[in-house]
């Protein structure tokens, strides 16, 4: 099919956030999470990231370094990450060791994404030792985790971040809001979502631009675009792809647990209250979703409106062959193909 200009040289990734589905247990999500690493890397994405959760019934990745490590160890050439590591639930020190690791163990690979959330309930901060005010700390974080990679850090004389220091691990910023400015003002990459809230991405993508300072790991602003697409041979198909996630997020903000995906044939049947069906109908709207023509068209606006330089799906669902579908067909319209390891690749 043909592929426009602004799709053509916009890269495309894939965040997995090792969802539970109901009948596949925690361990199997994370065994599915390595498995569709490596569907992404045949497909020619450019990264695979995992993310960080605690406490969270629906969602098996609480250690994104060591899931990253099990991804990295099962591919080749794609680039492999964390979407993210949430910084204020860690020393910056331990982090920059880890990373160190990672990047040891697969040179020119490893990307480094940065949160600034905490633990949602408060006794998950309890047990992390850290509590809502952390976050606040998140750009002085930042910055010593930084100077463990470069080693410039001053506060801790004689220490140094072994074998992180020195190694060139791009770190990219997660966030909305405040945490744009974070990253325009550290000269850091910007990954933000989510496609649907179209006005407030804009503005954010926009300050963050304005606001870019260059630096040595950054000397123009990049921002990655994240959010869910789905893509399936009828608008229909592509809609029960959303199912899913969409009821888990509208149970949780009704019984305050989020729970594991079910089947969509099973939510369809639910007797829903009328918030609970507010909340899943709303979850419904917004997404990138429908047939290759359809999510084309709706890729190139987005990518017009928020000048992206990157792509990074979030689409979580019970089906995982229709979400390999769905990345197939995605690929597709990005024309995208498997990419050997060489100098350009690893540098982000």
């Amino acid at each position: 099919m043909y592929v426009s200009s602004s799709i053509a040289s916009t890269r495309f990734s894939f965040l997995d956030r090792s969802r539970t589905r109901e009948g596949h247990d925690g361990p199997q999500a994370l065994r599915d999470t390595v498995a569709l690493a490596g569907e992404a890397e045949a497909l020619g994405y450019h990264r695979f990231w995992v993310s960080e959760h605690h406490s969270v019934p629906g969602v098996a990745g609480s250690a994104p370094t060591v899931l990253a490590a099990a991804v990295a160890a099962a591919t080749s050439t794609i680039r492999v990450g964390t979407g993210g590591v949430m910084l204020p639930n860690h020393q910056p020190f331990v982090v920059a060791e880890q990373f160190g690791v990672l990047a040891s163990l697969f040179p020119g690979r490893i990307d480094m994404g940065l949160g600034r959330s905490v633990g949602f309930t408060d006794g998950i901060r309890r047990a992390l030792g850290r509590d809502k005010e952390d976050a606040d700390a998140f750009a002085d974080r930042l910055a010593e985790l930084l100077g463990w990679l470069d080693g410039t850090q001053r506060a801790h004389p004689q220490v140094h971040a072994r074998p992180a220091e020195g190694l060139r691990i791009p770190p990219y910023v997660l966030a909305t809001g405040e945490g744009a400015a974070i990253a325009a003002a550290a000269g850091l990459p910007l990954v933000i979502g989510d496609l649907r809230g179209r006005d407030k991405l804009i503005h954010a993508v926009d300050a963050y631009r304005d606001g870019f300072r260059p630096s040595a790991w950054g000397r123009e602003p990049h921002v990655i675009v994240a959010g869910t697409v789905a893509v399936a041979g009828s608008a229909e198909e592509a809609r029960r792809l959303l199912v899913p996630e969409a009821w888990s997020m509208a149970y949780s903000r009704t019984h305050g647990s989020f729970p594991p995906l079910a089947p969509t044939e099973r939510i369809e049947a639910l007797a829903m209250t009328e918030k609970e069906r507010g909340l899943f109908e709303n979850g419904l709207r917004g997404h990138l979703a429908g047939t290759e023509d359809t999510v084309a068209a709706g890729l190139e606006l987005a990518i017009k409106e928020t000048g992206a330089d990157e792509v990074l799906v979030t689409t979580s669902t019970y089906d995982r062959p229709a979400l390999v579908d769905s990345l197939r067909r995605l690929a597709r319209i990005a024309g995208l193909g498997p990419v050997s390891q060489d100098p350009a690749y690893s540098m982000g």
